[in-house]
């Protein structure tokens, strides 16, 4: 047990490292720009598919699981705004941050330690390219700027998930059922969940490009770097969620 608190404190204390260094090359000159797009298009616009189907069902899944117990009370008509508001808080974000960090988090890990490996990254070094600012830098903050964006899609094709899942029982008119949803939420309600996105972005790129960065040589590496991002970014969603949740909390 000990040794494992060691592990655990040695990791944090080196991921922190690896993150300061992050913030210190952001603000130099000679930003990949064309590279960050790519990032953003890879890690943002190729994760839509599974985004879209992991969404709808969440939304149709938890109006059909709500509905029996909604229905006992006499409360059906308030489904759409529970839903929204389960959503829009805590399910969609937290869901969505846990499937890219099993699709981006691993993948990112799994190309810089195949790189790491092959001395790829050496190579760069020896032609005068900062490889940290070229690889880390681009990913990490496309992961930050497109994560959020994939929560808010998420909320919105989880929301029409929830109208089909109204309407598999109740005839309900699409702008009756958005009039309610929209009635139900509030500006607290959307601002604290979609702030701590970007910290579930920053974390699920950072660590991957940690992971990366410092597999070890062997081509078994490669696989242990990307497993490990995936079990580090996850835990670490679930630690930041449950901050987030006391700071709301507290303040909101």
């Amino acid at each position: 047990m000990e040794i494992y608190f060691k592990t655990s404190f040695s990791l944090v204390g080196n991921i922190a490292k690896f993150s300061y260094l992050f913030f210190k090359e952001i603000f130099k000159s000679g930003f990949e720009f064309k590279e960050f797009i790519h990032q953003c298009y890879v890690i943002g616009y190729k994760s839509l598919p599974l985004v879209t189907i992991t969404g709808f069902i969440m939304g149709l899944v938890l109006t059909i699981q709500s509905r029996p117990a909604m229905a006992k009370f006499g409360a059906e008509s308030w489904i759409p705004g529970m839903v929204s508001l389960s959503l829009i808080r805590e399910i969609a974000p937290v869901i969505t941050a846990l499937i890219c960090a099993g699709r981006i988090s691993s993948g990112i890990g799994a190309e810089l330690g195949s790189m790491k490996v092959t001395e790829q990254i050496d190579a760069m070094e020896v032609s005068a390219i900062n490889p940290y600012r070229y690889l880390v830098v681009t990913r990490t903050l496309a992961t930050t700027l497109m994560i959020p964006i994939l929560v808010i899609y998420a909320d919105l094709i989880g929301i029409i998930g929830g109208y089909v899942g109204v309407n598999m029982h109740n005839e309900v008119n699409i702008s009756r059922f958005f009039s309610q949803v929209f009635e139900s939420l509030e500006y607290v309600d959307v601002l604290p969940a979609t702030i701590k996105t970007f910290f579930f972005g920053f974390f699920i790129g950072i660590i991957g490009c940690y992971e990366g960065f410092n597999a070890s040589s062997g081509t078994e590496s490669v696989g242990k770097a990307a497993n490990s991002a995936v079990v580090s970014a996850s835990l670490t969603i679930f630690i930041i969620d449950m901050i987030a949740v006391q700071v709301t909390d507290l303040f909101f």
